[in-house]
């Protein structure tokens, strides 16, 4: 009866540390209601807050309680502390990311590199990963990369914790300062104008004021298409083939819109150059073979 007793019990524990165990689901809930509180357009910080405190001083309850066992749980509790005002909160959030890793390292792993880099910036120290953006002190208005100290995190690191590359991080301070071309286009409310800024901007490389990457302007593209504004979104799509020719994706959209207003000649040729460009792209190719 005693061997019984122990063998269940070492499976108990073996389960636990394994990540087989129950998650608490209290404790998801209140990482849900974190993450949703501040997915809303005007945030009441001074509700929030004390919702924060609340729900911190609950978590502290569930570790002493034996209730926070998985990694799951502990990368719940890291959500959670990681809100907290003050360097005590912050370095519960690194030792809770830290700890989900260990027990699951199937978890997302971008969260213990933030909590260490904010962590690092509320004891005044430079970060190490690059996770932290801030806006400019002296305008408030430009984002900056929060200082960071680059010699004590390869690349190689950063990429494993899914965090950019130094290089990466550079330009994603580049894109966050740029506006967007449909600001533009709501202002002017022109297409035609707006194709021409986009040119102007494209011709200005990374001083360029707007972001007309690949990516932005094809989404731009797809707004107005959402919009039902076909043929404008059609002059965004072709503008896009012409600044970016060897992009599949600029052809795939441009096919897309092509086909859906009819011109399937166009739109043959425009999935034949995705494909030319992309062998792999298996929509373009089941597409032209349908047609």
């Amino acid at each position: 009866m005693k061997k019984t007793i122990l063998m269940i019990l070492m499976l108990v524990c073996f389960l636990s540390n394994t990540g087989y165990a129950q998650h608490n689901q209290e404790l998801q809930q209140m990482a849900n209601d974190d993450q949703a509180s501040r997915n809303v357009a005007d945030i009441d910080w001074e509700k929030l807050n004390k919702q924060d405190s609340l729900r911190r001083i609950r978590v502290q309850e569930l570790i002493k309680s034996g209730k926070v066992v998985t990694g799951t749980d502990h990368l719940n509790a890291g959500i959670i502390f990681q809100h907290g005002n003050d360097t005590v909160a912050s370095a519960l959030a690194v030792k809770s990311f830290k700890t989900a890793l260990q027990l699951d390292d199937s978890l997302n792993k971008w969260w213990y590199p933030a909590a260490v880099d904010r962590d690092l910036m509320r004891r005044k120290q430079p970060q190490i990963y690059g996770t932290q953006f801030i806006k400019d002190h002296t305008t408030g208005e430009k984002w900056q990369r929060y200082t960071i100290d680059t010699t004590k995190v390869t690349d190689e690191e950063r990429r494993y914790y899914g965090v950019e590359t130094l290089a990466e991080q550079e330009l994603k301070e580049r894109l966050m300062n740029q506006k967007s071309v449909s600001e533009f286009y709501q202002k002017t409310q022109s297409i035609n104008e707006t194709i021409e800024e986009i040119k102007r901007q494209f011709k200005q490389g990374t001083l360029s004021a707007y972001n007309v990457s690949e990516e932005a302007v094809n989404n731009f593209g797809y707004g107005l298409l959402s919009k039902d504004l076909n043929s404008e979104a059609l002059k965004v799509f072709e503008l896009n083939t012409q600044l970016y020719p060897n992009a599949c994706n600029t052809f795939d959209s441009y096919g897309e819109l092509l086909l859906k207003i009819g011109n399937k000649e166009a739109a043959v040729k425009a999935y034949k150059e995705s494909v030319r460009l992309n062998p792999e792209n298996e929509n373009a190719v089941k597409i032209l073979r349908s047609l």
